[in-house]
């Protein structure tokens, strides 16, 4: 494909992450230096901002925006979670590429963005419409197909493993008072969040002692069971729970009245959920008091505990779907390529948006023990390097406790 001389379109879409402008930042710093790019616009509020025809004009933005991009949370264009499920928007959306010369557009998102990218990539080409259209991936829950790990999960993963380890040293610290804590942390069907709350376990003793996610079907009894039995041993028990664990026949524990959005997600509420179903559970079968920990969106918020693995790796996959449109590339999604070796090491590649469009990665099952109740070494190798700087050694007491006379 020739060079294409217009504007670029930008947007950002789904629950933020901890990085998703550091992608941002790494698209303008790119698209400044391609002279064929004339002007730079940014979607207000994702894909709903283009059917409004509300943008921003990001072509005279100061330099030093980038640099403030790359620590900032959240979407700063802003976000939606649209889904385009009529023919008329997509049309809609295609009559103002052309009346505005939109000849590149970059989507930062999820599963349901890349779809977007890929029906408005098969639409322009149908209609005959020189544009180039490359997906940029983010999510906490780690969930996009064929790419090693997601820009945002890393960052997330940190999060989450400082909160168990530190608030395990809580309720370790309370055991005379509190026996139980639920951490209930995000992802809807893909556990990769939640199995990142072991990353600063190095004890029996440190949290999380059990890990229950979605990929396997959840069992009250052996919940139960399993509780018992570190109870019994430690005097305590820290659970790491993903929002989407479900029994046997796929229902969501402690959410089956849940509602679906327009993606057809069941929604998980705050008055419900498995947390609090399951900490009135374990009080009324085996007598133990639970508190539940469920930070919500904090954990796609924590931009002062960004892992700078993450932040350099996201802001090359917008830097690179700059350079996928120099080289004429389009209808991808930037990816994260591991490069096998001792040293953790990527490179960056891409995938065909159809490959990735509403695909959903699960934890594979070599990284969940055979007792479907934490994680392998495996996992531990593989998520480690993307939280950036190790998580702190905690001190713990060596001596055992005396009586004095």
């Amino acid at each position: 494909m020739p060079k294409l001389k217009g504007n670029l379109l930008i947007g950002q879409s789904g629950g933020p992450t901890p990085v998703i402008n550091a992608s941002l930042a790494g698209v303008l710093s790119e698209a400044k230096k391609i002279p064929e790019i004339e002007k730079i616009y940014g979607m207000k509020n994702g894909i709903e901002g283009a059917l409004n025809k509300e943008v921003y004009d990001l072509t005279q933005e100061p330099e030093d925006l980038v640099k403030k991009l790359l620590y900032t949370p959240a979407s700063v264009l802003g976000s939606c979670r649209h889904k385009l499920s009529k023919d008329e928007e997509y049309e809609q959306l295609l009559d103002l590429f052309k009346a505005n010369n939109i000849r590149y557009f970059v989507y930062i998102g999820g599963n349901d963005s890349m779809d977007t990218c890929h029906k408005i990539s098969k639409l322009a080409q149908e209609r005959n419409y020189d544009m180039q259209v490359v997906g940029v991936p983010k999510t906490i829950d780690n969930d996009l197909p064929i790419t090693d790990h997601c820009p945002g999960f890393g960052s997330a993963a940190r999060f989450v493993a400082l909160s168990t380890i530190e608030s395990g040293r809580d309720l370790e610290a309370m055991k005379t008072f509190d026996d139980v804590a639920i951490f209930e942390i995000m992802g809807r069907h893909a556990g990769w969040l939640t199995a990142a709350s072991v990353l600063g376990k190095r004890c029996d003793e440190d949290a999380p002692h059990l890990v229950y996610l979605p990929e396997r079907n959840f069992d009250e009894v052996q919940f139960l069971a399993d509780v018992k039995a570190v109870y019994d041993k430690l005097g305590y028990v820290y659970v790491a729970l993903s929002e989407g664990v479900r029994d046997k026949d796929g229902e969501f524990i402690g959410a089956k009245d849940a509602a679906t959005d327009a993606f057809g997600h069941k929604a998980i509420s705050l008055s419900d959920g498995p947390g609090a179903y399951l900490a009135k559970l374990i009080k009324e079968k085996l007598g133990i008091k639970t508190r539940v920990n469920r930070p919500g969106t904090i954990q796609r918020a924590m931009a002062a505990l960004a892992s700078k693995t993450d932040v350099d790796e996201a802001f090359r996959a917008g830097q690179a779907a700059v350079e996928y449109f120099s080289q004429g590339i389009t209808d991808v999604m930037v990816t994260l390529d591991r490069i096998p070796g001792a040293e953790y090491k990527i490179e960056i590649g891409k995938a065909p948006l159809e490959k990735v469009a509403n695909v959903e990665n699960f934890i594979p099952d070599h990284f969940i023990n055979e007792a479907g109740n934490f994680v392998t070494k495996e996992f531990f190798d593989y998520c480690l390097p993307l939280i950036g700087d190790p998580i702190p050694d905690y001190a713990r007491l060596v001596g055992m406790s005396i009586k004095l006379k």
